[in-house]
């Protein structure tokens, strides 16, 4: 976790997130005022945590990995644009402001989980590179396709996010038949779960087995391009070093 993070939560007068991390925080939070809510909840959770906020209190709400990567920072700018709730960039003056609905906001950079999967797996995002979600709740999935094919077809090194769960069981493997159409079935994948926390898992997998690999809602996938090497238990995305210099 940032620094900052740490700090703003123990300055916060409350904090509200998704349960599950909730738990994981608990030890910074300890007995500050908790908005906290179940999966699909998110607009409810942004709804409280602003009215919380506009009540004069400093509310903190939380974020797995990077709060504006796949996570709640958009939705929160999002609904204040749609409540009509003028937003001040912390530590900019707007002293004599007397409009009503007016907050002063800022977001905490985080560890995104494809920065903190990448350095386990290695050094596959060395070079372009791209994320798409295979979470279909709010995208349609043809949409997904087309963004699959796009990235595969253009050579980007791909992080897959939310690859799959107990309802999306097939997703992953159409993603992988797509890439297969652009990429050689060896090219390596590594795969993530759980980056950093308990239950943590590391492994590299050819493409073409990517099926029969121990995947989840915590996993991040890292769907090599044409230039990425497997090296020992590793992966990694060759820069073009080699290509100028004698290494």
């Amino acid at each position: 976790m940032a620094g900052r993070a740490i700090d703003l939560l123990e300055q916060a007068d409350a904090v509200a997130g998704y349960t599950t991390y909730m738990d994981l925080i608990q030890p910074l939070i300890k007995d500050k005022k908790t908005i906290a809510t179940g999966m699909t909840k998110e607009v409810d959770r942004v709804e409280q945590a602003i009215a919380e906020a506009l009540t004069g209190k400093t509310c903190a709400l939380i974020s797995g990995g990077d709060a504006g990567i796949y996570a709640m920072a958009g939705l929160v700018f999002e609904m204040c644009q749609k409540k009509g709730i003028h937003l001040v960039r912390h530590g900019t003056p707007h002293h004599g402001d007397h409009r009503e609905n007016i907050l002063e906001i800022e977001v905490v950079p985080g560890i995104p989980a494809l920065a903190a999967g990448a350095s386990l797996v290695g050094a596959p995002l060395t070079h372009d590179f791209c994320a798409i979600s295979l979470s279909d709740l709010l995208t349609p999935w043809e949409t997904i396709e087309q963004r699959i094919t796009a990235a595969a077809s253009a050579d980007f090194v791909i992080a897959i996010y939310n690859p799959k769960s107990k309802k999306r069981d097939w997703q992953l493997n159409r993603a992988r038949d797509l890439i297969l159409e652009h990429r050689n079935e060896n090219t390596p994948v590594g795969v993530v779960t759980a980056a950093m926390r308990d239950g943590q898992k590391v492994s590299v997998v050819p493409l073409k087995d990517l099926d029969q690999a121990e995947v989840g809602m915590q996993t991040v996938l890292f769907v090599g391009n044409k230039a990425s090497v497997e090296y020992l238990d590793f992966m990694y995305t060759p820069r073009g070093y080699s290509g100028k210099y004698k290494l």
